[in-house]
């Protein structure tokens, strides 16, 4: 009960200062972000020392290497987050904007107008920037939020959404704009997926499978995100080799960890004899293992491993590629469309016709034509940061920036009128 009571205060605090923060012009959210950073940089060694008791502790249980640099913060990450909230300052103001008039014949005005969402509630793991980068994000936006982070960097979020708070009260704004769940406890995720509705208006996981697939079992409430990333580059018949090379390696190795981190590797069969071969052994010289289909195997026959049916719906993150022959760009938009997560997938092609098929048949909510997948970053789109990934269908897809954690409303203005 005392758990519930917990959240539950956590969740009427929220309540309260969404209405509190709905007053605030974008100038005063700025100062708060400014403050902040201030903060950050003030900071940097005491953010540090928390953030290697996380680090120690997660060597000590052996969790994996691609979650301790997930984890691992330096001076030059905690400059990056600093870079992200001032280039979130200068954005200007997602709300109150007019999206959309129109007058009637009745002559009632109509308009649609940019609102905040209101309470997010975002369940992430390992990176403690992510603390720093959705704080920023939903502030500015106009949102509070509830953050509840992984147990294994529970000292360097504490002290991260400590700072926030503080430049919240330095600033005279409400703390409880931001809201960190303290505890290790899974009884209080729990209870925030399922017990929450009347408190948080969405929910934002950012994780692994297993943390996804937990939030959207068992939340109550609306969900934005991702499942997975399962991504792919695609190889055309009329692709530049050295290009092919340059984006298959930077989508495969530059970070094997991230979710736009490619995962398959298709090849046109009318490329394979010039292509194949050379993509394969620069991977294999970065250390990438190969797994693939029967002409892979064939072409490259040391490298290759054949490939189950279950490779090509697995997202490694790690060193390794799935590797498929495919006949042209309708049989590699099959293959994407069925095997795919809806995140994100490139074409090579010289061919723009080609590439435009690509672009509007595959249902990824990032396409790309030659450029790598790892593009799939809410910095990297101008969005300063990012608060996740979303693949659904609905509002919002891709990167979540400020502008995509908005909402609207619609506002009616008349000089009497009434139905008849």
């Amino acid at each position: 009960m005392k758990k519930n009571l917990y959240m539950k205060k956590i969740g009427e605090r929220a309540k309260i200062a969404s209405l509190r923060l709905s007053k605030f012009n974008v100038d005063k959210r700025n100062s708060v972000l400014e403050q902040f950073n201030k903060y950050l940089k003030n900071n940097t060694q005491l953010i540090l020392s928390s953030n290697k008791i996380d680090v120690a502790k997660a060597k000590s249980e052996k969790i994996k290497d691609n979650m301790i640099e997930r984890l691992q913060l330096n001076e030059r990450k905690i400059t990056q987050i600093r870079n992200s909230i001032k280039e979130i300052i200068k954005f200007k103001d997602p709300l109150k904007k007019t999206l959309s008039s129109w007058k009637r014949p009745n002559g009632l005005i109509i308009k649609r107008v940019s609102i905040p969402i209101g309470v997010i509630g975002i369940i992430y793991e390992s990176r403690p920037n992510v603390t720093s980068d959705v704080s920023a994000l939903c502030f500015k936006s106009g949102n509070v939020v509830i953050l509840r982070g992984g147990s294994e960097a529970i000292h360097t979020n504490k002290i991260l959404a400590k700072l926030f708070r503080k430049a919240l009260k330095r600033k005279k704004c409400d703390e409880n704009c931001v809201q960190f769940v303290d505890s290790k406890s899974r009884n209080h995720v729990d209870y925030l997926l399922s017990n929450m509705t009347n408190y948080i208006d969405v929910i934002i996981p950012r994780g692994g499978k297993s943390l996804v697939k937990k939030v959207m079992k068992k939340s109550a409430v609306s969900i934005i995100g991702h499942y997975e990333g399962l991504c792919h580059v695609y190889v055309d018949r009329e692709a530049d080799l050295s290009m092919a090379i340059k984006v298959v390696k930077n989508s495969k190795m530059r970070n094997v960890s991230i979710c736009g981190a490619a995962e398959t590797l298709l090849i046109d069969k009318a490329c394979l004899k010039t292509h194949c071969k050379p993509i394969i052994e620069e991977l294999n010289k970065l250390g990438c293992k190969i797994v693939g289909d029967k002409l892979i195997k064939k072409l490259v026959p040391k490298k290759t491993k054949i490939a189950k049916k279950n490779d090509w719906e697995t997202e490694y993150l790690a060193p390794i590629i799935s590797v498929k022959s495919v006949n042209g760009v309708k049989d590699a938009i099959d293959h994407i469309n069925k095997y795919g997560s809806f995140h994100t997938d490139s074409i090579v092609t010289k061919n723009n016709k080609t590439a435009e098929k690509f672009l509007s048949d595959i249902n990824s909510s990032i396409a790309v034509h030659n450029a790598s997948t790892q593009f799939a970053d809410g910095g990297e789109f101008g969005f300063g940061a990012e608060v996740g990934i979303s693949t659904n269908k609905l509002h919002p897809r891709g990167p979540i920036g400020i502008d995509q954690l908005t909402t609207y409303k619609y506002i009616l203005k008349g000089k009497g009128q009434i139905r008849k």
